[in-house]
């Protein structure tokens, strides 16, 4: 099978990203299963394949053709757009631009079809803001830039996968936010991502929103009833394996043992607490609902060991890996 082109966008140049991407890089087993096009500034991973003791150089690109995959150097779109004084772990509108720029340039290579999936180093938020872009994070910006009204946040470890109904609002806000069809068409992306890789008959779980899945009016003001009940019943009614609501702590026991391929999460908080428990190192975010394919780390910038060189790169080869295997099935469909 030809190895799909992935292009890495390089995140907030201040954090982690340069540092990982350099050290996922090194990886043989990253070659052999794609042609890794990073999106960002051949400067900035120069200064962080020092830090980190690469042993791999970079080429910095003028455009996604010309690009020449191997293993002697990183394949670098070089957007030119990072000061070589800029430090490492400080907040700035400078690195918030770049977070920007570099998604902004992924989206137009895999759109002229130059790469299969676009895989995403972290940014932070904080300077995506004080570059003037406001959006919520990477989610939110992809389906901006592709013209997508609505996508969803599934997050993927080796045990675990959870597709969010809501994300980055308060809670307050999410639970007004919710409602049967909304949480009906996030099952159904969920679904279709699944089947797409290779499950032909998901079992998927839905949480309820209060304690003891509101223990038949006990808890909260019949939300499982009103918001969450016939959405249920209409997966169901497409012959979809669709269960729920469901308490959450015990959904997420039985998910995490095998019972489900994946759990529908109500809000931020209940879907990225299981699996952040299971390990920040394994875990992957994966938008569903976009026409092209996106994947992420599990983490955040880590500004407070940004520049240090000890920042692991354990979740971005699986990200890559998750991209690989999203890419040519969503190809071939």
């Amino acid at each position: 099978m030809t190895r799909p082109t992935i292009a890495i966008t390089m995140g907030d140049p201040a954090g982690i990203g340069p540092e990982i991407i350099m050290k996922a890089l090194a990886h043989p087993e990253v070659h052999a299963i794609c042609q890794p096009l990073v999106v960002g500034d051949a400067g900035r991973l120069r200064q962080a394949g020092r830090i980190v003791g690469a042993t791999i150089g970079v080429d910095s690109l003028a455009d996604a053709g010309a690009a020449a995959f191997g293993m002697d150097a990183v394949q670098c779109v070089d957007l030119k757009c990072v000061p070589e004084d800029l430090p490492f772990g400080q907040l700035s509108p400078v690195a918030g631009e770049t977070a920007y720029r570099c998604i902004a340039a992924a989206v137009e290579i895999v759109q002229a079809g130059q790469a299969q999936g676009i895989c995403t180093a972290p940014l932070s938020k904080e300077a995506l803001h004080a570059a003037g872009h406001k959006f919520p994070g990477h989610t939110e910006m992809l389906a901006h830039l592709t013209g997508t009204p609505e996508v969803s946040m599934m997050l993927v470890s080796p045990k675990l996968r959870v597709i969010h109904v809501t994300t980055h609002i308060g809670l307050i806000d999410a639970i007004a936010r919710i409602e049967p069809g909304l949480v009906e068409r996030v099952i159904a992306r969920g679904h279709a991502v699944l089947v797409k890789a290779g499950i032909a008959e998901p079992k998927i779980g839905v949480c309820a929103i209060n304690p003891h899945a509101g223990e038949n009016g006990l808890f909260g003001h019949g939300e499982e009833a009103e918001k969450i009940t016939p959405a249920v019943e209409a997966c169901r009614a497409k012959g979809w394996d669709v269960r729920g609501p469901l308490p959450a702590d015990t959904l997420f026991f039985l998910a995490g043992r095998g019972d489900y391929d994946m759990v529908v999460a109500m809000y931020h908080d209940q879907g990225h607490g299981p699996i952040k428990v299971l390990g920040l190192e394994a875990g992957v975010n994966i938008t569903v609902g976009l026409p092209v394919i996106r994947t992420s780390v599990d983490h955040g910038t880590a500004f407070d060991i940004a520049g240090t060189g000890v920042a692991d790169e354990r979740s971005l080869i699986e990200a890559l890996r998750q991209a690989v295997e999203l890419a040519p099935k969503s190809q071939a469909a």
